[in-house]
């Protein structure tokens, strides 16, 4: 059971950073091309009509993961406490950012919510990528100071950041250079996204100018990319390992690698869908080759104390998952109608769809 809800668990938080990452990517968007009041207008509006429906499986995902891991849930709202709180204030500055913007005709008061829209979505980009640094990159559990634990094995706390800076200190904090540079990549991969969305709904004026903006992102997405696996094999040597030893996973970063390269040929796709698509395989094969390199383990220690954070020592009773299973069906059955209903009635283009007035 532990490794079918790691599974269902996997498979919701990808499908929640596919569909809200196209709303982050519009953020980004918004805040450096969009010039133009109809198209700021027109691209908040594609972000403004799903976002309320795409948020809906972020928290089906901490709902399940509260439900099937709790060991793991209280020592990761423990430990990340301080990034945890700035992405939820993030989260609320996007939403009345979007909600806010068109409620006085006062253009300062546009403006404010412009950025505030803008530069929580770039925010929220950067810290998903950052925690999923942490993730792969590992923690200080137990609190290992000086070879001996300051509290319980299966709990940390981080810091912002620490003095080295470094991922291989024996303290990381949640920044580091390492976590940054997956940071930044999380903001071009959403940035594409989002591009990439805002041309399949809108007839923006900046939707040509948004293909040679992704071919350029996707060139950077590329360097960064090679760049942080080769270090990512110097701070973890032994992370290719479960592809040697299951060659089926290899699936995953075939996908990634389908959508990175497909990408760069941007300017010739007849069909807007397959931007979209691709892009959608990046995030796709980039989430699910991470844990795929990581599993059983869903959450490394640093230190050799105190063991790794796994599927099996963090999940629930065997009676609990798999009375919960049942009740899951039921619960995604809702979800997905509500998700079918929203994309349903906001189908095609939604340059004349009513929005924040």
């Amino acid at each position: 059971m532990e490794i079918l809800w790691y599974i269902i668990i996997a498979i919701i938080l990808a499908i929640f950073f596919i569909l809200d990452g196209y709303d982050f990517g519009v953020g980004i968007i918004h805040l450096f091309f969009a010039k133009k009041e109809k198209d700021k207008l027109v691209i908040a509006k594609s972000a403004g009509l799903f976002w309320d429906s795409n948020e809906v499986w972020l928290v089906a995902g901490g709902g399940l993961l509260f439900m099937a891991f709790p060991t793991f849930y209280a020592s990761v709202f423990s430990g990340f406490y301080l990034p945890l709180i700035l992405v939820l204030w993030l989260i609320v500055f996007r939403a009345i950012g979007l909600e806010f913007r068109n409620q006085i005709n006062f253009q300062m008061w546009k403006d404010f919510w412009d950025k505030a829209f803008g530069v929580s979505s770039l925010l929220l980009a950067l810290f998903f990528g950052i925690a999923l640094g942490n993730v792969v990159r590992g923690v200080n559990l137990g609190g290992v100071i000086n070879g001996e634990s300051t509290y319980e094995s299966h709990y940390f706390f981080l810091p912002l950041w620490d003095s080295s800076f470094s991922p291989l200190s024996d303290t990381p904090g949640v920044i580091d250079w390492f976590t940054i540079i997956i940071g930044l990549i999380a903001v071009i991969v959403m940035g594409i996204h989002g591009a990439n969305w805002i041309i399949l709904k809108t007839n923006s004026s900046i939707n040509q100018q948004l293909k040679k903006v992704i071919f350029k992102l996707n060139i950077a997405l590329i360097i960064l990319t090679i760049f942080s696996l080769a270090i990512w094999l110097k701070i973890k040597p032994q992370a290719l390992d479960n592809f040697l030893d299951n060659p089926y996973l290899v699936i995953f970063p075939i996908i990634f690698f389908t959508g990175l390269i497909g990408s760069l040929f941007i300017k010739k796709f007849k069909s807007e869908r397959t931007g979209f698509f691709l892009s959608s395989a990046v995030i796709l094969g980039g989430i699910t080759s991470s844990l795929a390199s990581l599993f059983p383990v869903i959450l490394p220690s640093t230190n050799k104390i105190n063991e790794s954070l796994t599927i099996y020592n963090t999940s629930s009773t065997e009676y609990g998952l798999e009375t919960a299973f049942i009740w899951v069906i039921f619960g995604l059955i809702l979800v997905i109608i509500y998700v079918i209903f929203q994309l349903r009635i906001n189908s095609g283009k939604i340059d004349d769809f009513e929005y924040g007035h």
